[in-house]
């Protein structure tokens, strides 16, 4: 069995991460398959304004949202 030295500074960060091969090479192949989204300016603006959103309380519950855009039909009565 071979001898692995692992270096210090990344044994003593939490940045070093052992997986088996296989598992390794569907990281990979995961990885070309998804795009990386990369946040612009404005996606981190719209972000923050909706966190203040939701710490104010301007939300919505989803069941209701969900409710409001089913069609009439399908809609649930008040209860």
């Amino acid at each position: 069995m071979p001898i692995i030295t692992i270096p210090k500074k990344l044994a003593s960060k939490d940045e070093l991460v052992a997986i088996p091969k296989k598992e390794y090479e569907e990281l990979l192949s995961l990885r070309k398959a998804i795009p990386i989204f990369r946040a612009t300016r404005a996606d981190l603006k719209d972000l923050e304004r909706a966190r203040n959103n939701f710490k104010e309380g301007k939300f919505i519950e989803w069941s209701k949202l969900k409710n409001e855009l089913e069609s009439p039909r399908r809609r649930q009565g008040k209860k």
